[in-house]
């Protein structure tokens, strides 16, 4: 048996994919690792079952997605353990993580059929003899490409949604924590043991890769930009659609009208949960210039009080261990730089735990401003006002996240944030709303999960128009005589013709 060199690598062994924790290295669990042909074969069986699981309609699906929802809210302290285990995040940390899992899956069981059955489209002018009709057909077998940050919020996200509106799915979890996946999928099998409409694929990158051009429907990914890239390049073989949630550098405004103590609660909270590993996490802030000192101080005093540590502590482990070099790099890079770190700092990093760092004055070409940090730290800079803040938090190419804390304009700067949600006078709250569209723009990917756009994104429209009555003015048709041309042109004059 091969030795674990690093606390919660993964590593192959014996053709299986071993997982351990990252802050003990005590293994979790071992799962198969999935060669080609067992990721075909995966796909074919998810096929097989996909008529099965349509057939069953809105209701039948319905019925069953809701005892889904059940048994996770039963268990619920059973899989925020493992979590912790797996990924080290604190157990309540986990347990609301699953709480939000199971509103979506709550959701999307219930509105699957108000959002996507057929209904009755008006026509227009040029075919008033016909009626229209719009249905969302389910793709068939949709891959989901989950993230470890968050192993069972994210791929249910994707999957809850998916199995709502008719598609059976394939999940390839995270390498970091497989067994938190292949605990979905089990739980999942327990309600609906007639056919495996949630599978689960096992393995490194290779294995994501071959999921993207293993014949699936559709496919959604979470993780890195620069993954995502090669995940739309792999499905563009194919023609494959994708839904990519990609990373965030998602940037809090603090105006200066806000409520300090609030903007400071939720900063803390946006930035440092999870350990700072969450992709719409804050990691800019941008205060105006007369609450600058104010806001900081209460930051710094918040973040302060946080505990760091295996068990029971407010920040866990680093998950991924290849993340600490990251991190490392983005704080002294911050101090080269000139900025200073009020809290933290240099010997932040203590493997496998980083001690929240607060950074301010840093350049906005450094790092820690412009690349992911994925970790506990902050940068806090001043600006002048709310036009600089959203100017600066505007500058790169993502576009996930963001938040803004104020009363006055604090909407309107939202508004003009370049992201795909925003929070205001909070953080974070747009991910747990599922009646809410969660995704991003720019190098934070596209598409959309969550809400009626997340349910509609894996239906693939079907437009169906049927002749009801004789063409009065008949237009698509060479039968059509110079006087049916002529009254075309009347009436189009008659009703659309006239200055406003």
């Amino acid at each position: 048996m091969t030795a674990v060199r690093v606390p919660g690598a993964p590593i192959i062994s014996d053709g299986r994919l071993v997982s351990t924790s990252p802050a003990t290295g005590a293994e979790v669990g071992r799962l198969p690792v999935a060669a080609g042909d067992d990721i075909t074969r995966a796909v074919a069986r998810a096929r097989e079952a996909a008529g099965w699981w349509a057939g069953l309609g809105f209701t039948g699906r319905r019925q069953r997605l809701l005892r889904w929802r059940g048994v996770l809210a039963r268990r619920i302290e059973e899989l925020a353990e493992l979590m912790h285990a797996e990924g080290g995040k604190p157990v309540p940390d986990a347990i609301v993580e699953v709480l939000t899992a199971i509103e979506h899956i709550d959701w999307a069981a219930r509105n699957a059929g108000r959002v996507l059955r057929p209904r009755r489209v008006r026509s227009r002018l040029i075919l008033a003899e016909f009626t229209g009709h719009l249905e969302y057909q389910p793709y068939g077998v949709v891959g989901v490409i989950g993230p470890w940050n968050y192993p069972v919020f994210t791929p249910v996200g994707s999957a809850a949604y998916a199995l709502a509106a008719g598609n059976t799915v394939v999940l390839k979890p995270s390498e970091y924590t497989p067994v938190v996946g292949q605990w979905l999928v089990d739980s999942l099998a327990e309600v609906v043991p007639e056919q495996p409409v949630l599978t689960a694929v096992h393995g490194l990158g290779d294995v994501g890769a071959a999921l993207c051009r293993s014949g699936v429907d559709k496919l959604a990914f979470t993780g890195s930009t620069a993954t995502a890239k090669k995940v739309m390049a792999a499905c563009a073989e194919t023609l494959t659609p994708v839904l990519l949630e990609a990373g965030g550098k998602d940037a809090m405004i603090v105006d200066s009208d806000a409520d300090l103590d609030a903007a400071a609660e939720a900063c803390v909270w946006g930035g440092l949960t999870n350990a700072g590993q969450t992709c719409i996490g804050i990691e800019r802030v941008y205060a105006v210039e007369p609450v600058f000192d104010a806001f900081v101080g209460k930051v710094v005093e918040r973040a302060g009080r946080l505990t760091v540590g295996a068990d029971g502590a407010d920040i866990g482990p680093i998950t991924m261990p290849g993340q600490l070099d990251v991190i490392r790099r983005h704080i002294d890079d911050a101090l080269a730089r000139g900025g200073r770190a009020v809290l933290g700092g240099a010997d932040a990093v203590q493997p496998p735990y980083v001690r929240p760092t607060i950074l301010v004055d840093v350049p906005e070409d450094s790092l820690a401003v412009r690349e992911e940090t994925f970790g506990p730290t902050l940068t806090i800079n001043r600006v002048r006002d709310a036009e600089e803040a959203v100017t600066r938090a505007n500058a790169l190419p993502y576009g996930l996240g963001g938040s803004v804390f104020g009363r006055r304009r604090a909407v309107a700067i939202a508004r003009r944030l370049r992201s795909g949600m925003a929070a205001v006078n909070s953080t974070l709250t747009f991910a747990g709303m599922s009646t809410l569209p969660f995704g991003g723009v720019g190098e934070s990917g596209f598409g959309r999960i969550h809400g009626e756009d997340g349910l509609r994104e894996f239906g693939r429209p079907k437009a169906v128009t049927r002749r009801r009555a004789r063409s009065l003015l008949p237009a698509m048709t060479f039968e059509r005589t110079p006087a049916d041309v002529a009254r075309l042109v009347k009436v189009t004059k008659l009703l659309y013709g006239r200055r406003r």
